[in-house]
C-alpha cells in the first residue's frame, strides 16, 4: 500500500511538471524572439520581416539604367571628341545619346534615391528627369526620322547651313518639350494631395500618363508615315538606276532589300519597347498590381539600350572612332567621309 501510494504521488508531480512545461513552451512560442539566457548570449531568432525588402524589379531597371548609361556615355565622348562628326546626322545622334544618357543615369539614380532616401520631393524630381530624358530620346528618334526624310526628298541641298539650322531649331524644341513634360509634376500636376488620382506611375496623375501616351501615339503614327515615305523614294531611286543601265542587277536589289529590312527593325524595335506601356498607360488603374508597371516599363528601357547600337555603332566613322579611342588602330587625323543619314 504504501508502495502503491508513493507511485501515485510520483506520477501527479511528473504530471505537473511536464504541464508546467508544456506551459513554458506555449509562451515562448508566442514571443516573437527567444534570446538564450546564459552568458554568451549567442542564440537569437526573429520571425520579424527584415526592413529593407529590395523588389528584384527595381534591380533589374537599375541594372537596365547602368547598361544604357555605359553604351551612351561611350556615344556621347565620341562625337563630343571627335571634330569630324559634326554633321546634322551626328549632331541628332548625339542628342539621342545624351537623351538616353540621361535616362539610363535617372533610372540609377531612382533606384539609389527609394532606398535610400525617401522624400516626396526626391521622387517628384526623379519622375520628372526620367519623363524628360524619355521623351528627349523619343523626340530625338523622331528628329532623326525626319532628317532622314529631307535627306532623301532634298539630296541636293541637303548639306546646306540652312539644313544644319533647321537641326538646331528641331533640338531646341525637343529639348524644350521634354523639359516641360518633365516639370508638370514638380510644379504641382501630381497626386500626391489626391491619391485616388494617381496613375500606374506614381506620383503622376491619370491625365498626365494620358498626355504622355497620346504623345507617344502622335510621334509613332508621324514616324510611321516617314518611313514610308522613305520607303517609297529608295524603290523609285533603286528603280530609276535600274531604268538607266537597261537591267536590275543583283546588287540593287539587295541594297533596297537591305535599306527596307533596316527601317522595318528601326520601326519594329521601336514600337515592341514603347506600345505596351503606353497602352497601359491609358488602360491601367493605380489599384492594379505595380508587377504590371514593371513588365511593361522594362522592355520600354530597352529602347534606350538598343538605340546606340543601331543608329551608332552601325556607322563606320564611329567604327573608327572607337579604334581610336579604344586600340589606336587609327590616327586621329585620318579624314572621315561623312554618309548621309539614309546611309545608316
Amino acid at each position: 500500500m504504501a508502495s502503491a501510494t508513493l507511485l501515485r504521488t510520483w506520477r501527479k508531480n511528473n504530471r505537473g511538471e511536464m504541464n508546467e512545461s508544456l506551459e513554458t513552451n506555449e509562451t515562448a512560442a508566442g514571443i516573437p524572439w527567444i534570446e538564450a539566457t546564459d552568458g554568451n548570449r549567442s542564440l537569437e531568432l526573429s520571425t520579424e520581416p527584415l526592413d529593407f525588402a529590395i523588389n528584384p524589379w527595381d534591380i533589374m531597371l537599375c541594372m537596365s539604367g547602368t547598361v544604357i548609361a555605359c553604351e551612351n556615355a561611350i556615344v556621347v565622348a565620341i562625337i563630343f571628341y571627335t571634330p569630324t562628326l559634326r554633321t546634322p546626322m551626328f549632331v541628332l545622334i548625339g542628342s539621342l545619346a545624351t537623351a538616353d544618357l540621361l535616362a539610363g543615369m535617372g533610372l540609377i539614380l531612382n533606384f539609389m534615391f527609394q532606398y535610400l532616401i525617401s522624400s516626396e520631393t526626391i521622387s517628384l524630381i526623379t519622375v520628372g528627369f526620367l519623363v524628360s530624358s524619355f521623351t528627349a530620346s523619343i523626340s530625338s528618334l523622331l528628329a532623326i526620322t525626319v532628317d532622314r526624310y529631307f535627306s532623301l526628298y532634298n539630296a541636293l541641298t541637303y548639306f546646306s547651313e540652312k539644313t544644319l539650322l533647321y537641326i538646331h531649331i528641331m533640338l531646341v524644341v525637343t529639348w524644350a518639350v521634354s523639359l516641360c513634360l518633365g516639370l508638370l509634376p514638380v510644379l504641382g500636376w501630381n497626386c500626391l494631395g489626391e491619391p485616388s488620382t494617381c496613375s500606374i506611375v506614381k506620383p503622376l496623375t491619370k491625365s498626365n500618363v494620358i498626355l504622355l501616351a497620346f504623345s507617344f501615339f502622335v510621334i509613332f503614327m508621324i514616324m510611321l508615315t516617314l518611313y514610308f515615305k522613305i520607303c517609297k523614294i529608295v524603290c523609285r531611286h533603286a528603280h530609276q538606276i535600274a531604268l538607266q543601265q537597261h537591267f536590275f542587277s543583283t546588287s540593287h536589289y539587295v541594297a533596297t532589300k537591305k535599306g527596307v529590312s533596316t527601317l522595318a527593325i528601326i520601326l519594329g524595335t521601336f514600337g515592341a519597347s514603347w506600345l505596351p506601356f503606353a497602352i497601359y498607360c491609358l488602360v491601367g488603374e493605380h489599384d492594379y498590381p505595380s508587377v504590371y508597371t514593371y513588365a511593361t516599363l522594362l522592355p520600354a528601357t530597352y529602347n534606350s539600350m538598343i538605340n546606340p547600337i543601331i543608329y551608332a555603332y552601325r556607322n563606320t566613322e564611329i567604327q573608327r572612332s572607337l579604334y581610336v579611342l579604344f586600340c589606336g588602330c587609327f590616327q586621329t587625323n585620318v579624314s572621315y567621309r561623312s554618309r548621309s543619314p539614309s546611309e545608316v
